[in-house]
């Protein structure tokens, strides 16, 4: 018998994977979470399946997403990215990963990581919520909210609180899986 998902889960073996293994569960890697945030900006506009199918593409346009790497692209770096049909070719997009790579070593160095930053906004826990249905899922809170405000001051871009609440459910920072998934966490 087939495990009971969230609803916004397709049968597209890149969707079960992503939601089985990794939405919703903390992530506390620097390298992962500029990941995370990356594709979650690139996600803007688009379906999140768009994105994931093409993470495979980024990780390797974007090296690995090492933000000392990334940080230090110039323009013949972003016009190459430009012309990468494996990524969504959005110049404001491909621009924003640069920014918010210098924007997150800012904040390493402010913080010590920016894992201890990130999860400032969450007090250091995952938010559990007890939604029965996706239809009660909101695309923000106050939270994200806080975040989004937050990061835009740090030069971050693509990081409005809809993309934030999303960046927080992938890594964790809240669990919104439903109360008919297997996945899903009672308080």
């Amino acid at each position: 018998m087939d495990k009971q998902r969230c609803a916004w889960v397709t049968a597209d073996q890149v969707y079960i994977d992503y939601h089985d293994y990794e939405w919703g569960r903390p992530t506390h890697d620097d390298q992962k979470l500029f990941e995370m945030l990356s594709l979650e900006g690139a996600q803007a506009g688009l379906s999140w399946i768009t994105i994931l199918k093409r993470r495979g593409n980024y990780r390797k346009a974007f090296d690995g997403f090492d933000p000392k790497v990334v940080s230090e692209y110039g323009e013949d770096k972003i016009a190459e990215l430009l012309q990468d049909e494996g990524i969504i070719r959005n110049k404001l997009k491909v621009r924003s990963v640069v920014t918010n790579a210098q924007a997150f070593l800012k904040v390493q160095e402010e913080f010590g990581s920016f894992e201890a930053y990130i999860w400032q906004f969450v007090e250091g826990e995952p938010i559990i919520n007890d939604f029965q249905s996706d239809a009660q899922v909101p695309a923000t809170t106050k939270e994200s909210e806080q975040m989004s405000k937050d990061l835009k001051n740090r030069g971050f871009k693509f990081v409005g609180p809809t993309i934030c609440y999303a960046f927080m459910q992938a890594t964790g920072m809240v669990n919104d899986h439903t109360k008919g998934c297997f996945l899903y966490a009672s308080k």
